[in-house]
């Protein structure tokens, strides 16, 4: 007897808030094509996903996979991040860094 095993569905989207411990908010746009004028529409999903090493920022492109519940909302899990931006809080800090030197 072979065992199957389930494919995990993995989305790209970008982080919108990482204010919880381990946890991250992303913001996961698809585009739908309206039924009757065929316009095609941006649609959003906001998804909790675990962060285990609070790793993330705000604005961060990340890949989160689908995982077992952590929570009563949270079932996915950072798989990877993209692209890392530069946030207020880091730009702050570097600026601070820099006029101490």
């Amino acid at each position: 007897m072979s065992q199957t095993s389930k494919v995990k569905r993995t989305l790209t989207g970008r982080v919108i808030s990482n204010k919880m411990d381990k946890t991250i908010n992303v913001c996961v746009e698809r585009r739908v094509k309206h039924p009757k004028y065929g316009k095609y529409l941006k649609r959003s999903t906001n998804l909790l996903a675990h962060d285990p090493g609070n790793r993330c920022l705000e604005g961060d492109i990340v890949i989160i996979q689908e995982s077992r519940p952590h929570s009563k909302r949270k079932a996915w899990c950072l798989l990877k991040v993209l692209e890392k931006t530069m946030n207020q809080h880091a730009v702050a800090e570097s600026a601070a860094e820099e006029s101490l030197l």
